[in-house]
């Protein structure tokens, strides 16, 4: 696919330069939400991703089109197991041939909590823009770790609050942009204090990404003009009026790390 100069000089990004290596019209084509690639590069290094030994089994929660399961096998020379409920695993190998790691990632179909593999199966697990749709149980993560070699990591980036939200109804000036899934949205404190109490793990790292909304709102605006599915075109506008009413008072993301205990 040839260059699309203008639109790879507007999603090249300082913060992100791995991921603004890969190529952007691809991204878009892929891209199920916030920018995956960019949020993967965030987590990397409290992960300990560089870390790994090559060949390392990795777990690629919620993979989406597997574009992080690309990233993770490119970037870091491990084994992806590439999971997903919504898309198809013979979809996804397609798109791992495509891009020269079919040798490196294994599309798998699976739902978050019937998960098919042994104890200790994985040097690391992964989740991006994924885990708030079933991690926020307060059970799900004594579940998940048995998964991961003793001592290794779980590291997730997702959507979220800057503070908990009081009472049952979301800020003012988000009302009229609100779903109900939001609730789903936590700060880095909540997500703290939850997978510390479950003492499966021991927290590492739950921290706000800076001007994280900035990037979000970017990459959305891109989206917006740019994405071939219209539905997608159409979630991306809808984040658009979200961010823009929100101008960064409420909404962002929290990357977590915990070590299994």
């Amino acid at each position: 696919m040839p260059s699309d100069a203008p639109l790879t000089d507007r999603l090249t990004h300082p913060r992100y330069p791995r991921s603004s290596r890969y190529d952007a019209r691809w991204t878009i084509e892929n891209q199920m939400g916030p920018n995956a690639l960019w949020l993967l590069e965030w987590l990397a290094p409290a992960l300990g991703l560089q870390e790994l030994p090559p060949g390392a089994r990795v777990l690629d929660l919620g993979c989406g089109r597997a574009m992080t399961s690309v990233f993770l096998a490119r970037e870091y020379d491990v084994q992806v197991v590439a999971a997903d409920l919504w898309v198809k695993p013979e979809d996804n190998a397609v798109r791992v041939a495509e891009a020269g790691v079919a040798d490196r990632v294994l599309p798998v179909y699976a739902e978050a909590h019937d998960l098919p593999f042994g104890e200790g199966s994985f040097d690391a697990v992964v989740s991006v823009d994924a885990y708030q749709y079933f991690g926020a149980d307060d059970l799900y993560l004594p579940t998940l770790t048995p998964l991961l070699k003793p001592g290794g990591r779980i590291g997730v980036v997702v959507p979220a609050l800057r503070e908990e939200i009081d009472g049952t109804e979301p800020p003012a000036h988000l009302k009229p942009y609100w779903d109900p899934g939001f609730w789903a949205f936590h700060s880095p404190a909540w997500w703290r204090r939850n997978w510390t109490r479950t003492r499966a793990v021991t927290v590492e790292t739950a921290d706000w990404l800076e001007d994280g909304w900035r990037d979000w709102l970017l990459w959305s605006e891109v989206c917006a003009e740019e994405s071939p599915s219209e539905f997608m075109a159409g979630m991306a506008r809808d984040s658009v009026e979200l961010l823009r009413a929100d101008e960064g008072r409420a909404l962002g993301f929290a990357r977590v790390v915990g070590r299994r205990n």
